[in-house]
């Protein structure tokens, strides 16, 4: 197919995945708050907040590090992503394609893709666990990797099959969905803690404390050495979406947007999904502990113990409203990677990835290292789109979609990634250093390697 015929097939379908987003396309500003509340008081929720809890994270430093943290993610969503967005008007993938050329951005669309796809398979198991409870699904617990019932693997395919559908019909469809499912979730995350409070019985902030020091001794079989304090969350809470907004992923999502000020509808997403909910998650652990003793973080069996039926719904449709943007996401890449081929297609074929990583509950039981490596893996690209759009292109979005690369595999780019992302997973895996500290730097580095690098290629060239 011709890039002409790319172009009219794309915008047909209103996705626009292989030009910029024509005025007419653009969407209001309640599209992306109600998507970004949907995503982010989600399925990820569930776990992330009991993980904080079982790591031994104090009651103030989970506190001061999710407000601190956050507000640098959603500045950074503001400023940094949805600026570039709302000129350049372009996906990540077709973006970076005319600064890497099609070759190397293949080999970094089939890293995003496959990521994307292990985050939402995370979320299927999150919903699995609720769906499976009317079943009498045996729960995964931390120490399974494995699928651990042949119930459990059907339960994860007939789920993972719903969701790839709604996310392979575009971003009307995945928006619509997270707009009704998002106000009644946020309420009953809200329900959730306020009743895990009273079962827990606390009073005041000092009986908080003192429940919540008791549930970290009981989860520790004794007095934890806590792995996280105030720096790993905040750090954590700012780079766990790294690869969205300094990365540059949601230039896909808020390429449709009319301002780039609709970038602080992410605050939707940070203080209510992954502050309160967090929060009202770890709440509901600590009940569970204080009640049966269990210190099984199993969304499913939390939400029931706490809210019922509603908890058992809140959970099957978390886990939807952030798989469905992260299988489109993922679609996106896959599309990018074979030119011509279907959007629809791609986001089906990354939606049955995503299915199969639901199968094992290892992903979702290791969500903190894996958000923070993919986040370390995938942000730094963020940085080659930024430090061209102000450096080489200097913000001329004109320039940018009249650019044609000068080779189809930059090698300015290859080394400006690969060099620091290389070094931080070395000492991820030898130092042990914790995964969320290096988003950061990696992204720092790979812009300035990449000014130094293809500074070299020109001077080359002449």
């Amino acid at each position: 197919m011709s890039t002409a015929d790319q172009t009219q097939a794309s915008a047909s379908s209103g996705e626009y995945e292989n030009e910029p987003v024509p005025k007419h396309a653009l969407k209001s500003g309640n599209k992306f708050w109600g998507m970004y509340a949907g995503e982010h008081a989600a399925g990820t929720e569930f776990m992330i907040g009991p993980l904080f809890l079982l790591n031994g994270v104090s009651l103030q430093n989970i506190v001061l590090g999710l407000l601190v943290g956050n507000l640098l993610a959603v500045l950074s969503w503001r400023y940094l992503c949805a600026p570039i967005a709302a000129r350049a008007r372009l996906t990540l993938y077709n973006h970076l394609e005319r600064i890497a050329g099609k070759g190397l951005v293949k080999i970094y669309n089939l890293a995003n893709g496959i990521l994307f796809c292990f985050l939402a398979g995370a979320m299927i198991t999150v919903s699995a666990t609720a769906v499976g409870i009317p079943f009498d699904m045996p729960m995964p617990s931390l120490g399974d990797w494995m699928p651990n019932s042949t119930t459990f693997v059907v339960i994860v395919l007939a789920v993972g099959a719903v969701i790839a559908v709604v996310a392979s019909l575009g971003y009307e469809t995945v928006a619509k969905f997270a707009n009704i499912a998002s106000p009644w979730m946020v309420l009953v995350f809200l329900a959730c803690g306020l009743v895990a409070l009273k079962q827990l019985g606390v009073a005041d902030m000092q009986g908080l404390e003192k429940v919540w020091s008791e549930s970290i001794f009981i989860a520790n079989d004794g007095p934890p050495e806590s792995t996280m304090g105030f720096w790993s969350v905040m750090f954590f809470a700012w780079f766990c979406n790294a690869a969205m907004h300094v990365g540059m992923a949601d230039l896909s999502v808020f390429r449709f947007a009319k301002k780039a000020s609709y970038g602080w509808a992410s605050s939707a997403g940070m203080y209510v999904g992954h502050f309160m909910a967090w929060i009202s998650a770890a709440l509901m652990l600590a009940a569970q502990i204080k009640i049966n003793g269990d210190t099984n973080p199993v969304p499913g069996p939390m939400a029931n113990n706490v809210v019922g039926l509603a908890g058992i719904i809140c959970v099957i449709v978390a886990g939807w409203t952030t798989a469905n943007p992260t299988i489109y996401r993922a679609g996106l890449a896959f599309q990018a990677m074979i030119p011509g081929s279907s959007r629809f297609w791609a986001t089906l074929a990354a939606g049955i990835i995503a299915t199969i990583a639901g199968i094992f509950p290892a992903f979702a039981w290791k969500l903190l290292t894996f958000v923070g490596l993919y986040g370390t893996i995938l942000a730094p690209m963020g940085a080659i789109i930024f430090f061209d759009w102000y450096f080489h292109r200097k913000g001329d979005a004109a320039n940018l979609h009249n650019a044609v690369p000068a080779k189809s595999f930059n090698l300015a780019v290859l080394f400006a990634w690969i060099i620091p992302v290389g070094a931080a997973v070395y000492m991820i895996q030898t130092q042990g250093i914790s995964a969320w500290y290096f988003p950061l730097p990696c992204w720092i580095a790979c812009g300035i390697l990449f000014l130094i690098f293809s500074g070299k290629q020109k001077l080359t060239a002449q």
